[in-house]
């Protein structure tokens, strides 16, 4: 059976489990806390020698890392990711921004929120802040008239850029914005 190594607030493991579950792929997920040390440790890098999650491990024994990468290998010759070439490498090139644009600035701030908050640290706050709303704000703009990322049907670049986002609050994201002077919620006019 496909296991899978894993820290269930995580939005990259949460991008894995929510593809495998679409897929219908039964998995064992392995608990890691990541805060205690759990990827560190020289059994889990004889596995993953980044040491970090999510990590599965195939039926052959086989480990794989890296959570797009991961969503790429089950995805492929799926309706999760198209076959038509230019569709594909949009997908990719979504899968890139959320994990350049996207992911350093808002699940970087949301697990500095959920663990010890350094000096160092909060300083970069504000910056990963503006960061993370230009990186929601080319989603935005991306997504006017749009259902989903690409080609018009959901896929794992949707799957990529939702893990993250749904959770941007915990971040302080969303607490932000309703602090701003003059704002209305989306009921107002």
């Amino acid at each position: 059976m496909l296991r899978l190594y894993d820290y269930l607030p995580s939005g990259n493991g949460y991008k894995v489990r929510l593809l495998l579950t679409q897929l219908g792929i039964r998995f064992e997920r392995v608990d890691l806390d990541i805060y205690q040390g759990a990827t560190r440790t020289p059994e889990f890098l004889a596995k993953n020698p980044n040491g970090r999650i999510p990590t599965v491990e195939l039926a052959d024994g086989v480990f794989l890392a890296e959570s797009n990468a991961i969503m790429f290998y089950f995805a492929d010759g799926t309706p999760f990711f198209p076959t038509e070439r230019l569709e594909r490498a949009q997908v990719m090139q979504w899968l890139f921004f959320e994990q350049y644009s996207h992911e350093p600035n808002i699940a970087t701030v949301r697990a500095w929120m959920h663990s010890q908050m350094t000096s160092e640290r909060e300083a970069q706050v504000p910056a990963k802040r503006t960061l993370g709303y230009a990186a929601l704000d080319v989603m935005e703009r991306h997504l006017a008239g749009r259902r989903f990322f690409v080609g018009e049907r959901f896929s794992i670049a949707d799957i990529a850029l939702y893990a993250y986002t749904h959770v941007a609050d915990e971040g302080g994201w969303l607490e932000r914005v309703r602090s701003q002077p003059n704002y209305i919620p989306i009921t107002q006019s």
